[in-house]
């Protein structure tokens, strides 16, 4: 059954005003295949999908499905061909149960009979191990469920081409593995999945297949035994990459004035995101950073320390003198800056132009009754523009028509325009191709040489390896530990997480 082609797309072609972001794009699907679907942000991946499912039409090219071509001018065109999506943002009805939002648009029969339609969906909830109830309110269950049951809808409506677009982000280890045994059981089915990632583990984990693109071009279709991790990595970025264990040796350790001097103090600080009272410090020049499993208390730290949340006890201290934060804005005016976990809700504001997005935070410093000029707000953004490498068509352009990674890179621009003596990133390459991610860390590690002192939180254990010096250890919401030189290694911070003892 595998080999057989259930999609085709040949020569597909997107044009946005001075943007081609699909230049004749071939990409097959198999009967019974789980395919990769690879490249940078800004690669095409997003829009070749959006051309897939009715959301952009294509300007040229042919889709065929099982042979037959195929004309989708809508979202519903896909669903009726067979073709189904589950987002990485949740696109369901929270308001609605999770047997509505599983039967939602689809008329016939089953929302006509309410008892029948809950109990048809308890059975599919229990046959793929979804712990919700069919008359429960959505917003009850955890993001994580809500892509379940989203994923439960697809497999329900029996589709031939499934797509999963970021499924992964959300969820924890024993989540996703779940998601894997869901996705091995559709493929068994002769479901061809579609699956778009950035974490290469699960890849190679759960893939036949990987096809990249590159700047709205085809690079090509490999068999995942004949592409290895590297060759994978330079065939997305266009050029050969040493081994990534290696951006650490290429920053230089801060020696200037102040070296080895805190910048920063807390002492049995605690907010009302409930995170037990920790100590902390940060020196000049250091790159430190909360490493944890999810929902262990990393970025409820961060987030006290910049007064985001609200502080309910403890002393800070910076430079040797106590100073209350108790506000977003009492942290920036002393030197503190933070790029926010969820880009999209706490960091853009989408309407804005990339040079509104970039001046805000300086701007807000000021006071909005001073207002930048327009030549002081362009020389700005277009100095970090060229300084960050952020593909815009221009300043002027809406910040929500960027890729994630471009996006991303508009937020820590706003925050490096403010010259912070501290700067605090978390998860700063969530959900952003591998270029961009190589481009972060090794900025981090060059403002780190320049004397800023920079926390950096990442659910990717290696990258914070690669990027702090000393990493503080976090389990249910308190401090666990602190490893530092030689025991910056996977298994030390796997040990300590699991079973470390308060080391503050």
């Amino acid at each position: 059954m595998q080999d057989e082609a259930i999609l085709k797309m040949r020569g597909i072609c997107k044009f946005f005003p001075g943007v081609r972001a699909l230049d004749g794009v071939d990409f097959t699907l198999c009967r019974g295949d789980i395919h990769a679907l690879m490249g940078e942000n800004g690669a095409g991946k997003s829009t070749l999908i959006k051309v897939l499912t009715g959301v952009y039409p294509k300007d040229e090219g042919e889709i065929t499905l099982e042979d037959k071509v195929v004309s989708i001018r809508s979202p519903q065109d896909a669903q009726n061909a067979g073709i189904s999506t589950v987002y990485q943002e949740i696109t369901l009805c929270p308001n609605l149960s999770v047997a509505e939002n599983m039967y939602i648009g689809r008329t016939k029969g089953k929302l006509m009979n309410w008892k029948k339609m809950n109990k048809e969906a308890d059975k599919l909830l229990q046959s793929l191990d979804i712990p919700a109830k069919a008359n429960q309110q959505l917003s009850s269950c955890s993001i994580a469920v809500q892509q379940m049951v989203a994923i439960a809808r697809a497999v329900d409506m029996e589709c031939k081409v499934l797509i999963l677009d970021e499924p992964t982000s959300s969820l924890d280890e024993n989540e996703v593995e779940k998601l894997f045994r869901l996705m091995r059981d559709l493929k068994a089915k002769g479901v061809g999945i579609i699956f778009v990632t950035h974490f290469l583990d699960q890849v190679y984990e759960v893939c036949d297949k990987i096809t990249v693109l590159r700047d709205g071009k085809l690079v090509g279709e490999y068999v995942i035994e004949d592409l290895p991790r590297v060759q994978l990595v330079s065939k997305m970025l266009g050029k050969d990459l040493d081994d990534m264990s290696d951006i650490k040796s290429e920053a230089s350790v801060y020696d200037g004035e102040g070296a080895g001097e805190n910048v920063l103090e807390c002492e049995k600080l605690c907010s009302n995101a409930g995170i037990k009272p920790f100590n902390f410090h940060i020196k000049k020049g250091e790159v430190n950073g909360f490493t944890g499993l999810l929902g262990s208390g990393r970025s409820e730290c961060v987030r006290a320390i910049f007064g985001a949340d609200h502080v309910i006890g403890g002393t800070v201290k910076k430079n040797g003198k106590t100073i209350k934060i108790s506000k977003p804005i009492h942290a920036m005016k002393n030197g503190i800056a933070y790029l926010p976990e969820d880009r999209k809700i706490d960091g853009i504001v989408a309407d804005l132009s990339v040079r509104e997005n970039i001046i805000l935070a300086l701007q807000v410093m000021k006071g909005f009754f001073k207002p930048f000029t327009k030549a002081q707000a362009n020389e700005f953004a277009d100095k970090y523009i060229k300084l960050l490498g952020i593909k815009t068509a221009s300043a002027d352009t809406p910040i929500k028509s960027l890729s994630g990674g471009n996006q991303q890179k508009c937020i820590l621009a706003r925050w490096l325009l403010t010259h912070p003596e501290y700067l605090i990133l978390d998860e700063p390459t969530r959900g952003i191709d591998i270029g961009t991610k190589i481009d972060i860390q090794k900025l981090v590690l060059q403002l780190a040489s320049e004397g800023m002192s920079v926390t950096f939180i990442s659910s990717e254990t290696d990258e914070m390896l690669r990027t702090c010096s000393r990493l503080i250890v976090m389990r249910d919401r308190k401090v666990v530990g602190e490893l530092s030189g030689d025991e910056l290694t996977q298994n030390m911070v796997m040990n300590t997480i699991a079973g470390g003892e308060a080391q503050q």
